[in-house]
């Protein structure tokens, strides 16, 4: 596969939990499966959602605690990845295997995998927690502390997970790095927090500069005790400017609940991100570059 300084042809798989898959290896033949038609149709990157790992809950011991959760999961993780990277060298694919709980020194995190084909990984941890990830007699996870910029065949990249890409404090910590694209796994669980995400993903595009490629989970994962419904679909988002089409939406599938398969599959050709780095080093519109306001000032009246 050749450099993607240029296009890149993306694979969002919105996948369904409700899914039911027999130990981690059920689990890799069905990522498997989804991959190889991708990769038949072009795709250089593959893009699972957040906690894709919540389909593992389909064969976790019986009786296991719903504050065990989490801490069982993490300790499946490492030989899932293991698997995940035999995918992406198998398919030449990025492969961005959504998020799983990770094992670290303060607790369990929520850690998305980053798997190039050429056997290198990176991981990027949740930045900003949701108060569910925050209970203690729940999911109980703590925060990640640092933001990866990550390159792969010509392609500058970044990933943030779920609500993070609802922090505008992030984008700009992102902007001066110039990122080519932001991927962003998802999860939420009714249309409300589908709307939140997507939307500020096609708000980053546009403060950024860059492409911003979404996907969120659908259906309910067999034995879940904490997220009974899933709502959401896939989108890449450009920046809105009349040399990429106007409006900002480069691609988007219909979100939905459960399509009673695998999960709904949307491929992104040809993502323009060599046009968007010309846009970007000076040719957009109006575009002020990764302005931090730090020469403004707040003043409260009243």
């Amino acid at each position: 596969m050749s450099d993607l300084a240029s296009n890149v042809t993306m694979a969002l798989w919105a996948t369904n939990l409700g899914v039911s898959v027999e130990g981690l290896h059920g689990w890799a033949a069905c990522v498997d499966h989804e991959m190889a038609e991708a990769r038949r149709n072009g795709a250089d990157i593959f893009v699972m959602p957040e906690y894709a790992s919540e389909q593992w809950l389909a064969f976790k011991p019986e009786g296991l605690a719903s504050d065990r959760e989490i801490a069982w999961m993490a300790d499946l993780a490492p030989e899932a990845v293991d698997l995940a990277a035999k995918l992406a060298a198998k398919h030449d694919m990025l492969l961005v295997a959504g998020s799983l709980p990770w094992h670290t020194d303060a607790g369990q995190t929520n850690r998305a995998v980053i798997l190039t084909p050429e056997g290198d990984r990176y991981f990027q941890d949740k930045l900003s927690l949701t108060p569910g990830e925050q209970e203690e007699d729940a999911w109980n996870l703590v925060p990640g502390k640092e933001l990866q910029i990550m390159q792969w065949r010509g392609l500058r990249f970044a990933v943030l997970i779920c609500l993070d890409v609802e922090m505008p404090a992030l984008s700009c910590l992102l902007a001066p790095h110039s990122p080519d694209l932001v991927i962003v796994p998802s999860m939420t669980a009714q249309p409300s927090g589908y709307n939140r995400v997507f939307g500020c993903a096609k708000a980053r595009a546009v403060e950024l500069m860059t492409a911003v490629a979404v996907v969120g989970t659908t259906g309910t994962a067999v034995n879940s005790t904490q997220n009974p419904t899933n709502y959401s679909g896939a989108a890449v988002y450009i920046p809105c400017e009349p040399d990429l089409g106007f409006d900002g939406v480069f691609d988007k599938m219909e979100p939905g609940w459960d399509d009673g398969k695998a999960g709904p599959l949307l491929l992104a050709r040809d993502v323009p991100i060599g046009t968007i780095r010309k846009l970007r080093s000076g040719e957009a519109e109006v575009w002020p570059g990764g302005w931090s306001a730090a020469n403004v000032k707040v003043i409260e009246n009243g």
